[in-house]
């Protein structure tokens, strides 16, 4: 399992997102550019010292991360029909979402495996992308049965 960020504008949520994949242990990757400088103090706050843990791989733009990509790519998205809960996962997916604010572009979409959402309720238009990553994840590894290798929940 992996999660992939396309062209993340918010370092806020890229350091948070880093540090749910370093506590589920799941490896991260950016697809750049980013709408921030990498070393911004914000990702580093977010990502506090998880980051140290954390595997990332930064790749240029989407034709560098397609070329590393195995598995299918799953595309969280506002706009798609499947539901998260009614999406079989597999161990060798990698979830991929979108810019904070556009999403991912039709290209994009088009090289997807599936696209899946999360169930919401009726006119909420969506969630904080680092929450949907983290929800999303945790889904995945529940179906996958990566959960088992997690220890206890902190308590800070």
């Amino acid at each position: 399992m992996r999660l992939a960020l396309f062209q993340p504008e918010i370092a806020g949520n890229v350091g948070t997102i880093i540090r749910s994949c370093a506590a589920f242990d799941v490896p991260l990757d950016i697809i750049e550019p980013c709408g921030f400088p990498f070393s911004d103090r914000a990702l580093a706050r977010a990502g506090m010292d998880y980051a140290e843990r954390a595997h990332v791989v930064r790749h240029a733009d989407w034709t560098s991360f397609q070329a590393s990509a195995t598995g299918r790519i799953i595309l969280l998205s506002t706009q798609a029909e499947t539901p998260l809960h009614d999406f079989a996962f597999q161990t060798g997916d990698t979830l991929l979402f979108g810019q904070e604010s556009a999403g991912v572009p039709s290209h994009v979409r088009a090289h997807c495996t599936a696209s899946v959402r999360i169930a919401m309720t009726p006119g909420v238009r969506s969630l904080n992308v680092a929450v949907s990553a983290g929800i999303a994840l945790h889904e995945a590894l529940r179906q996958t049965g990566g959960l088992n290798s997690a220890g206890p929940a902190p308590h800070d």
